[in-house]
């Protein structure tokens, strides 16, 4: 006979069920029933206090409530959305998505912790909704790093899709600052939604610290000299990298009019992410610098976490920061000097080669800043590049 006391560990509970299962087939008036008898209700108490039963299984649930409630699988299909879909869930074959937890929470009463699988859990509000974002051109961008192989699978799980996506975002509370202009920009969700891809594509990214005497004038010299290379552009991101500068390309979204961003990243290393919107040498080279411009004047601070916005073809109204950002581009290729002296002979693209030549930049560089002052757009198209910068990243 064991030596019985009250249960108090883990250890006395595993020992207490080995020996009920040793007497379990003992017969009637055996002199052990006694002590069975007792082992079992200490047990039973010991797993009353101590033991989590665990929540009941969703899907069980559901049976259970279309049961007491007179249901058909039919009348799921308000709340999983369609037949097939109900089939697979009760089937388990499908796991709930939380649009479907939310529907069967609201409209069937269903516990929100059942559903979860999370004790003491509370739905929380939705914060992003499908119908706010290009979500079949992200899906198709590859915004998303889930199982779902198709699209229409992905909408079942949006919420998840997008709270994914943004969740490096949100950990930094990322507060825009957009260029002052009668342009806008876009939708401020979708602006977000790129900026939070692009921090998801530098998240593995390892760079040595940044220090602000690494953007000294010799470095910034060597970049913009990188432009008079028809390969330059290639070299780009490593230069950066190798300062502590993250560089990423992405696309910009649908109705959004975006040719590049700056801010710091979770590391503390700043970020400068370029759209190709335009796919001109002139404007690749002279965002690249607006953008290093930002970052030297210190318009984005590591700890404000700000993200400075640009369509730097915007004509922009009494924006002290854009407008210094905008003359770094400048001075950074051309200084002031030269270029008063030499603007007014620019007026064929031989003159525009030649100079080029001389300063050691792309010619397309001082095409577009022609083009920009004056307004024209119609001038040197010859000369800027077009479609020049994808051709050679892609390479």
């Amino acid at each position: 006979m064991m030596n019985i006391k009250i249960i108090k560990t883990e250890q006395e509970y595993k020992n207490a069920l080995a020996r009920i299962e040793k007497l379990m087939n003992i017969h009637s008036g055996d002199s052990r029933e006694d002590e069975l008898e007792l082992l079992s209700l200490l047990v039973e108490k010991y797993e009353d206090e101590c033991v989590d039963a665990g929540l009941p299984d969703p899907v069980e649930a559901i049976k259970f409530r279309m049961e007491q409630a007179g249901l058909k699988r039919k009348d799921l299909v308000s709340y999983i959305g369609s037949q097939s879909k109900v089939s697979e869930v009760l089937n388990r074959k499908r796991p709930l998505s939380l649009s479907m937890i939310r529907a069967l929470n609201e409209g069937l009463g269903i516990s929100a912790e059942v559903l979860l699988q999370k004790s003491e859990s509370k739905l929380k509000e939705c914060r992003y909704r499908l119908s706010d974002y290009p979500f079949a051109e992200m899906f198709k961008r590859g915004y998303f790093n889930s199982s779902h192989k198709k699209l229409n699978e992905a909408k079942q799980y949006a919420e998840e899709c997008l709270e994914e996506l943004f969740s490096n975002f949100n950990k930094m509370e990322l507060k825009p600052r957009c260029r002052q202009s009668n342009h806008v920009l876009g939708d401020i969700k979708v602006l977000k939604a790129w900026q939070s891809q692009i921090l998801n594509m530098i998240t593995n990214e390892k760079l040595q610290p940044y220090h602000s005497e690494n953007l000294n004038e010799s470095f910034i010299y060597r970049i913009t000299r990188l432009s008079y290379f028809s390969e330059g552009i290639r070299f780009v991101k490593e230069a950066l990298n190798k300062t502590g500068i993250h560089f990423v390309i992405l696309q910009h979204l649908p109705k959004t009019y975006l040719d590049g961003a700056c801010f710091f990243s979770l590391s503390g290393n700043p970020v400068i992410a370029m759209t190709l919107r335009h796919d001109r040498l002139d404007n690749f080279w002279f965002t690249l610098l607006h953008e290093l411009g930002h970052i030297r004047n210190s318009d984005i601070t590591k700890n404000e976490k700000e993200i400075i916005m640009d369509d730097t073809s915007a004509k922009h109204e009494l924006d002290e920061v854009e407008d210094n950002a905008d003359k770094f581009a400048h001075e950074s290729f051309i200084s002031s000097n030269i270029w008063e002296e030499k603007k007014h002979l620019l007026s064929n693209k031989t003159e525009i080669i030649t100079l080029a030549n001389d300063l050691g930049i792309s010619p397309a560089i001082i095409a577009g800043r022609i083009r920009w002052e004056e307004s024209n757009y119609t001038k040197f198209t010859d000369l800027i590049g077009q479609g020049e910068v994808r051709k050679i990243l892609l390479k």
